[in-house]
């Protein structure tokens, strides 16, 4: 008999999440990613260069853990804990994504048409890297964190700028996927 993992449901992620909150806040402590970024950049000696890598890296160490979790926990999920079974999207979305020019719609969570290493290392693919990784850095750096920063610590901590920030990351995301993407590709 074959046993057919399912996705976790809310009432035990949801929890997970507030835990993992909760320990945060008593020791005093933030969530989010692109501060490792930072930590990564002044540990590799940037701090020489630009003033802002220049602050006490030591103390954000246990920050590292973060990143290494969520390298060994995507591992684990994409690996051990993977439904097989085709993503169930609703019609109009299988239509829409059709017109967009991607096939084997719920086949898999990333399409070959964006991320298959032809369509990656191609000079268009070079390029989206690039200058979205740019503004990207950029987005964070002005926004003063990063997506799951804001919507997860700065929201579960009633902080206004966080929720002005995750308001944005969604009026981005809107203005990409209906007037950009269809631009780009």
């Amino acid at each position: 008999m074959e046993y057919i993992l399912e996705p976790w449901p809310w009432y035990i992620s949801g929890p997970c999440i507030a835990i993992v909150m909760f320990i945060l806040l008593y020791f005093g402590r933030t969530f989010g990613m692109s501060s490792n970024l930072r930590t990564l950049c002044a540990i590799g000696g940037a701090g020489k260069k630009v003033d802002f890598f220049k602050f006490d890296w030591k103390a954000q160490r246990w920050n590292l853990v973060v990143v290494l979790g969520a390298i060994v926990g995507g591992f684990i999920a994409h690996n051990s804990l993977s439904n097989p079974i085709d993503i169930n999207l609703s019609q109009q979305t299988v239509l829409d994504l059709n017109t967009l020019g991607f096939n084997n719609i719920g086949k898999s969570l990333l399409p070959p048409e964006l991320f298959s290493w032809e369509n990656v290392l191609s000079i268009k693919g070079l390029l989206i890297l690039i200058i979205g990784g740019v503004l990207v850095g950029f987005g964070t750096r002005y926004a003063g964190g990063c997506t799951s920063g804001h919507a997860i610590t700065g929201l579960s901590s009633l902080q206004l700028p966080s929720l002005v920030a995750v308001v944005g990351f969604f009026i981005g995301g809107l203005i990409m996927i209906h007037l950009i993407y269809p631009i780009l590709f």
